[in-house]
This record gives C-alpha cells, structure tokens and sequence, in this order.
C-alpha cells in the first residue's frame, strides 16, 4: 500500500469505532461497507482493523483501557453513491448481525437525502447517505 496522503481538503484524517468483539465486528463492517466500495486493508496489530477506499480512514479497535465502547449520541456516516448502495448496505449490515436503526427511505429533513441507520454488534450506530 502506498504511503497515504493526507490533503488540506481533508476534514479527518481517520475516523476510530470500538468493538469488544473484534471478530464479530470485523465481519460486520466488511459485508455492510463492501456495497459502499470500502474495503477491509488488513489488520494493525493485533486490536486494530483498516478499513478505507485508496488509504486507511476508519479503524475498528478494542479500546485500549480495556472497557466496553461507548459511543452513546455518536452517528458515523458513510457515503453512498447511489440509493441502491444505501439498501445494499443496510442489508448486508442487517445479514452481518447489526440492527435496524433506521430503514432505507427518503430523509424529510435534508432535500434530497436518502439514508439507512444501523447498529453494529458493538452498539455503534452508523449510516450511509446519498443525495438524489
């Protein structure tokens, strides 16, 4: 993999969940992100999974103090390219063991906005979007 970039257009450099269950989230976020075009880079160690499109963006770890992620009022949002990947995500989240937090539909409060919520199996809750 090539060094990664980061650019002044870049709002985060990297975004981190946590997972008790490693395993278990790992295969969540690689089915429910797989329709979105991000994919699984490998591990980090032996606590820490990469995920990204061209470079390492989103991390699922196990919290380094060792206690239970906590991620209560936090929503992270992944974007789609089409409404069909939206469903796409939401229904392989759903087959990966997350649950509903939010059916895929029309959202009245952005114009345009089309979005699908879940919670992984960790509790954290997460979305995808697209504007059409």
């Amino acid at each position: 993999m090539a060094d990664p970039v980061i650019s002044g257009d870049d709002v985060f450099s990297h975004v981190c969940l946590g997972a008790s269950d490693l395993a278990t989230s790992t295969a969540f976020y690689d089915a429910a992100l797989a329709p979105l075009g991000v994919k699984n880079m490998g591990p980090f160690g032996e606590t820490i999974v990469l995920y990204g499109k061209t470079k390492p963006a989103f991390l699922v770890l196990k919290p380094g103090n060792g206690e239970a992620p906590s991620g209560n009022g936090v929503t992270l949002g992944f974007a789609a390219a089409s409404p069909a990947n939206v469903d796409a995500f939401h229904a392989a989240g759903l087959a990966a063991g997350g649950t509903c937090e939010g059916a895929p539909g029309a959202r009245s409060h952005l114009p345009g906005a089309y979005a699908a919520y879940l919670r992984d199996p960790a509790g954290n809750k997460i979305c995808s979007y697209t504007f059409v």
